[in-house]
């Protein structure tokens, strides 16, 4: 054998000793968070030929919202904890067994911390006021944890990766009831690609939990005639509720 081909059989053996310690290293170290697949593959020259699977586990473990809090309050998963002054995890209290969850938060949300206390916040209040419901009696939040810069929609990849958080906040809370507020909440939690008519219509379900749906106060305070449907919406939100109480 050529001193060419020892040297090829050489930086063969160590790749794949380096792959394999790496590869051993993730199981002892991240086996409670990484489930590490080793598939069958030919060895060759190069190193980007070689493609081990690594499938990361978004387990989230905390056993409290306080707990859950001081996670998100690290978050680095997307580009949107570059730009926030303030993550915004939710607030209030299950007493009414409803959580109402909106889309993500504004100006003045990344400021205070605290969900929905601008001008869409205020209409909130009196909507749930409207229904004999006290804001500080649910617990509100949003789909994202953190504001998109300028307000804009949050992307499919924010909502992908902020998604593990809203559903340990609902495991942890175990509403009997959920308000979403707007299409892009509704989506989130019922995967369906539907038109806010046709998402109104129906009463959902989210792992068991009864869904309404209706229009995110920013939407009211833009186009006022929609007050009249939203109405309608919280008052089928109202019967569950008193049905629930019975």
């Amino acid at each position: 054998m050529g001193n060419t081909e020892l040297n090829k059989s050489f930086m063969i053996e160590t790749v794949r000793n380096d792959v394999s310690k790496y590869l051993e290293y993730y199981r002892a170290v991240y086996s409670k968070y990484l489930s590490v697949d080793i598939p069958e593959f030919k060895l060759k020259y190069k190193l980007r030929e070689l493609k081990p699977v690594v499938k990361v586990i978004d387990e989230i473990k905390a056993v409290s919202l306080s707990e859950l809090k001081s996670i998100v309050s690290e978050c680095r998963k997307c580009g949107l904890y570059t730009t926030r002054k303030n993550i915004v995890f939710g607030s209030g209290s299950a007493k009414e067994k409803l959580v109402i969850i909106g889309e993500a938060p504004g100006a003045d949300e990344d400021e205070s911390g605290e969900p929905f206390v601008g001008r869409a916040g205020q209409l909130l209040t009196k909507m749930l006021s409207a229904i004999g419901i006290e804001r500080e009696n649910v617990f509100i939040c949003n789909v994202l944890k953190c504001r998109p810069p300028n307000n804009r929609d949050p992307l499919p990849d924010e909502i992908a990766k902020c998604s593990g958080y809203l559903d340990k906040q609902l495991e942890l809370l175990k509403p009997k009831y959920i308000l979403a507020l707007g299409r892009i909440a509704a989506l989130r939690l019922l995967n369906k690609d539907s038109t806010m008519k046709e998402l109104r219509e129906d009463i959902h379900n989210y792992k068991g939990i009864p869904v309404v749906v209706t229009y995110h106060p920013s939407a009211l305070l833009r186009n006022p005639n929609w007050k009249y449907p939203a109405w309608d919406d919280l008052k089928k939100l109202k019967e569950l509720l008193d049905k629930a109480n019975e």
